[in-house]
Parts: C-alpha cells; structure tokens; sequence
C-alpha cells in the first residue's frame, strides 16, 4: 500500500490559462489550458469538518460532519482530481468499492457524480492491462485528471489510451464506439452488456499499439484541450530494471483530433531517449506571441515548447520545437567531471509537476517519485518566448507541485513539506512555511488564501501574500494526497477512500 502511494502520488502533481471566473466550473486540471492553480471564486470555506465513521463501516455519519454538503465513497486508493462542469464532478478511482456487481476485480474507474448530491451517474470500470507492476500498477486506479469540453470528457487511461466519452453516459443512447461491452469484459468471462450507469464510448486511441508506447508503473496525464485538438502525455519510460528504455523512439507526448481520435502529431525532440524514469508531467499551453503552444515538461529533466499549429496529421507528422531548456543545473548533472547518478539525493531531476503558462512566462519546479526520497531541486522562470532563464531559485526541495501565480506572486509546494512565496519578477523568496509533512498536491489559490493538502491528513490555509500567514488547519483525518478543487462555490477534497464536496448544505 505504501509504495502504492509514493508511486502513484507522483502521478498526481501530475499541474491555467486565464484565471476561472467567479463561480465557475472547473474543467481542466489546472482550470484552464495554462494550468494556473488560480481560482477567482469568493468566499471559500475556511472551517469544516470532515465527520466520523458510522460504526466499524466506511460511511460517513453526516450528523458528526460540519459545512459538508455531501461525502462519496471512492475505491481505497483515488489519486485523481477532480474535474467538475456542467452540473457533473468526474474523478478517477480504483474498483475496491464496486458500483457494479458484473465489473467487479482491480480495475481503473472514471466516476460521473451528479454535482449537487455526489450520487454517481454513471462509471466507466476499465480492465487491467495484465502487466503488473511494470506498465499497470495494481490497485492503483484511475490516475489521470478528466478533462470536459462541452458534451465530451478526456482521459487518458491506465492502459495507456487517450479516450473520449459522452458526459451524459449511456442516458442519450449509445454513440461513437459500440464495443463498450467487449470493452469492459474481462478476459475469460462472460461479455457485459451495458447499462445506464456504464460509459459512452465515442472513440479511443492506444498509445501502446499505435505509437510503441512503454509505460512505466502507470499512465498518467490531465489531457490538453486547445482548439480542436487534444494533447498528451504518454508515460514512456523504464522498464521494470529502472535503466533500460525499452523504446527510446516512442514519442513522449502525441497531438489527436479531439472530435475523432486521428493522430495529429508527436514530439520529435528525443526525449525518451534521454528520460530517467517516465514522463508524468501533463502538457500546458496556450498562446504565445499569437501562436498556440504546447510547453511540456520532459522525463528527461528539459522544458520544451512546440507549435500546436504543426500537428497536422499523417505518419510522419512531428512538432516543431520552438526552444528546449534544461531545468537542472550543471551541478545537479555533473560532478568532478563525471555524471551524477539518478535517484540520489544531489543527482538530476525530471519535471513532473506541470509547467504553469502565464504572461509569457514559464513557472515550473523539477522533482522526482517520492519513492527516490527527498532531494534538492530548483524552481525556474522562463521566457516563453525564447526558451532563456529569467531566474532560477535553489531554496526549493525537489516537488512535484504545480505552481500558483497571482499578481507578482508565485506558490509552490515541495515534497519535502515546504510552501514557498517567490517574486515572480526576481525570484526572490519571500517565505517559505514548514507543514512538517511530506507534499504531494499543487497549491490552490482562492480568495486570497492557499489551500494545501499533506500527506499526514491536513489542509493548510495560508494567506496569499508575501507576508507569511496561517490562517487556518483541518484535519481530515486521512492522507490529502490530491489538490484541493474549487468549483461554483464548493470546495472539493478527496482523500484515498472519499470525496467531499465542501460548503453551505
């Protein structure tokens, strides 16, 4: 279970554009395409409680909970986060709490909760792959945070695929994809047909059988919406002995059509030649300089940004790199003239928490699986226009955390327990706040505050300003390993077994 947790956790950090309106949905990991942990919503709780069991079972009494609107059960490990638009909250969970007595067994489950009362409106319950540890880790659910654009949804499964469903479900009749059924069977039993509470299909595209995709322990990543297309990350990695890349041609990021699934694009830039361990971090984008651009951070340690407007389609369709920068400096990669190992305390980084595009600038951290320990890291700004360093700050710890800007300030967690305040002009650090606790999520800032969960169970609320100031802890009585969500004026919070919609009943 723990290494469950150090693994998948990792997967989280795994991350807007332009800060969601006041009582507004929130759709993307991130909000928006930019992926600012930025939301405008007023009047964000500051005090709840989360309740107590209802005797030796896994309900919530809602008589014990305060400011709680309502509590869903999830699996026993839910490393998603929650997406909610259009009345709906999606989020991504394991099968150790079966909705459906037919799909029953490990297996990776999206949820559809209906947005005022948590029930569940349907669940797509997606087989394991059948390899273990190595690709499709178990027990370790859905991953990837959904991604809703009008009536669709985006995810990006743990069978390392890229698929499209319908947002009502199986309600307005079955569309696109007509093989849910053989789909969601396991091998060897008997074919499931669906039903009202199964997921809509509309189309799916395998990574793995179409690109030569390895995914390393799982495949995570918040899929990019820009346009008419929509942008991923593959997860290509190690294989099981942690130093051979079993296909260091496979793309580690790949453009699709939105609306059919057509592959549009891949980097070309060689980065799972060079990755240390897998590509985890979820795509940002945006405009720049007029132009739409994908800014990726690499498993390789290296930010890279690229025309959207290339992808266009065809087999030998490659994104044109606009600028690449490593993020570690020459000290973290080399030592006395020779290379320092991955996964040591002063060694190389990869970025895993999602680049934050903001003002024509890059705002992003390196970090490592917590599985490697804690180590030292840096947090760069970059030009986005060029690709140069603006600045670099090496008070951080290795993170996995994606950053928040608002004004002339930058937020980002470590994993080492820190919360710091940089300068977003000079880099300078303001203050750095000590949760004593290891960090898995991104910070949330709203109304003024940052919300930040801990792997010991708490929410930390600080002030959002370059004056340090705690406003506020809540115990939730088990590991906040995801980010806190903030959506129409309820704030979300999962641990690894529920969820709670958090505000005025």
């Amino acid at each position: 279970m723990k290494r469950n947790a150090l693994l998948a956790t990792t997967l989280l950090v795994l991350s807007a554009g332009a800060l969601a309106t006041r009582a507004a949905d929130w759709p993307f990991w991130g909000g928006g395409p930019s992926r600012n942990m930025v939301s405008n919503e007023k009047n964000v709780p500051t005090s709840w409680d989360p309740g107590r069991y209802k005797g030796n079972t896994e309900e919530i009494d809602p008589a014990t909970t305060k400011n709680i609107k309502w509590v869903a059960k999830m699996g026993s490990q839910t490393y998603g986060n929650p997406t909610v638009a259009g009345g709906k909250v999606f989020i991504g969970t394991n099968n150790e709490s079966p909705r459906d007595e037919k799909l029953k067994g490990d297996r990776a489950v999206l949820l559809c909760l209906d947005e005022k009362t948590g029930e569940m409106l349907w669940q797509l319950a997606i087989p394991k792959l059948g390899t273990g540890k190595v690709s499709d880790w178990e027990f370790l659910g859905l991953c990837s945070s959904p991604a809703v654009d009008g009536d669709k949804v985006y995810i990006v499964t743990n069978r390392c695929e890229v698929i499209c469903l319908d947002v009502n479900g199986m309600t307005n009749g079955n569309q696109g994809d007509q093989d849910e059924g053989k789909y969601l069977t396991d091998k060897g039993k008997p074919l499931h047909t669906p039903g009202a509470k199964d997921a809509d299909i509309l189309w799916r595209f395998s990574m793995r059988e179409e690109l030569g995709v390895f995914p390393h322990n799982i495949t995570n990543c918040g899929p990019l919406i820009i346009g008419n297309t929509v942008t991923v990350t593959t997860s290509n990695g190690v294989d099981w002995t942690h130093t051979n890349i079993p296909n260091p041609k496979a793309p580690a990021l790949c453009v699709l059509d939105k609306n059919t699934g057509k592959y549009l694009g891949e980097e070309g830039s060689g980065v799972s030649s060079r990755t240390l361990h897998s590509n985890w971090s979820s795509p940002a984008g945006g405009p720049v300089n007029g132009k739409d651009t994908v800014i990726f951070g690499g498993g390789d340690g290296i930010c890279y940004a690229f025309d959207l407007a290339s992808a266009v389609g065809g087999d030998q369709s490659v994104l044109k790199e606009l600028w690449k920068l490593d993020c570690n400096p020459p000290e973290y990669r080399m030592k006395n003239g020779k290379p320092l190992k991955y996964a040591t305390f002063d060694g190389p980084s990869e970025v895993i928490a999602t680049p934050v595009l903001y003002n024509n600038r890059v705002y992003v951290p390196i970090g490592q699986d917590p599985e490697h320990g804690e180590g030292i890291g840096q947090m760069l700004c970059i030009d986005a226009v060029t690709g140069k360093t603006i600045w670099t700050n090496k008070s951080i710890h290795r993170s996995l955390s994606t950053p928040s800007v608002v004004g002339n300030l930058v937020f980002v967690n470590d994993y080492s327990g820190f919360i710091h305040c940089f300068d977003t002009e000079t880099g300078k650090l303001y203050w750095s706040f000590d949760t004593k606790s290891h960090i898995w999520g991104s910070t949330m800032v709203a109304d003024g505050k940052i919300y930040v969960g801990t792997e010991d169970g708490d929410i930390v609320i600080l002030a959002a300003s370059k004056t340090l100031k705690e406003v506020g802890r809540i115990d939730m009585r088990a590991p906040v390993y995801a980010t806190p969500v903030i959506a129409n004026g309820v704030l979300y919070i999962g641990t690894p077994t529920h969820l709670y919609a958090i505000g005025t009943k």
